[in-house]
């Protein structure tokens, strides 16, 4: 994974890695984040540094015994390595490694889900935010749209993809023509697929118009185009597939082609769906899986 060469990286913490565990100085001589000699970097900054407001807020936050560090209440003027230790606000696990990044991208129609098919007429690439590296959290099929998680935190995307912690996927679905008045309550049941039943968590019709009706369906599975097949087997052809929400990530109006860094809220919250209690980037590309592709 690429390293960032920010003004505040220097070729020696390039050199020592993630994780070295070294005192690496910074620009003014003196170890990043902390006084000359001291290792490690102040609680406060840590926190400030992930979004929780400013120094003054995060010393609020650790005098009120909110903050833990490796399970131990921190005390004001604690020093942590970001690399290491393990920090939680208010019980909730905070990603404050400095290398870890989180968008979410609104992935366009006839975009495949790739960083590096050859074959594949449009890719990811051209629409990753820059910095290192960030890999697909799942995929959606090249003509399905809509909300995407980029990240380079490894363990997190392989749970938000493994159906055990159940991250709930919701999308909008358009169908030709006009759909049966039980035909939510049949995707919930379960529609048989050739490799086993399938089922939607919850479905409902939610407009119906000149020959199309419109659908929001969440899923909790994530087989290779489940809803298009699902709904295949019922008689109905998707027209358009729009995912609106992953977990507690929505779309909302972030335009096609777009990406946005995703705020500490909603990655914390991403941490407490999966069980997370810490996290480290990966040197290389997330374990492939074929879920999630709709």
């Amino acid at each position: 994974m690429p390293k960032p060469n920010g003004p505040g990286r220097s070729r020696r913490a390039e050199a020592a890695g993630p994780g070295s565990g070294r005192d690496i100085p910074g620009p003014g001589g003196e170890p990043e984040g902390g006084e000359a000699g001291e290792p490690g970097e102040r609680l406060q900054r840590t926190l400030a540094r992930a979004g929780f407001g400013s120094r003054r807020a995060a010393e609020d936050l650790i005098r009120d015994g909110r903050v833990l560090v490796n399970g131990t209440v921190a005390e004001l003027g604690r020093r942590v390595d970001p690399r290491r230790d393990s920090i939680t606000v208010d019980g909730v696990p905070i990603p404050v490694h400095p290398e870890l990044r989180y968008h979410a991208l609104n992935k366009p129609r006839g975009v495949t889900t790739t960083l590096q098919d050859p074959h594949a007429e449009s890719s990811l690439v051209p629409y990753l935010p820059p910095g290192p590296r960030l890999f697909p959290v799942g995929r959606l099929d090249r003509e399905s749209e809509g909300l995407l998680l980029l990240t380079n935190d490894g363990e997190l995307a392989n749970r938000l993809q493994h159906p055990r912690y159940g991250a709930a996927k919701e999308y909008l679905v358009e169908v030709q023509g006009e759909v049966a008045a039980g035909t939510g309550r049949a995707l919930v049941r379960g529609i048989e697929l050739p490799e086993g039943p399938a089922r939607a968590v919850r479905a409902r019709v939610e407009q119906r118009g000149r020959g199309r009706t419109a659908l929001t369906v969440v899923m909790t599975e994530g087989r290779k185009r489940e809803i298009r097949r699902m709904l295949s087997a019922l008689g109905y052809t998707v027209t358009r597939l729009v995912r609106v929400r992953l977990g507690s990530i929505h779309l909302g109006s972030l335009q096609p082609g777009k990406a946005r860094p995703l705020g500490p809220e909603e990655v914390s919250g991403l941490y407490r769906l999966t069980q997370l209690d810490r996290a480290a980037p990966r040197e290389r590309r997330p374990r492939r899986r074929t879920g999630g592709s709709r």
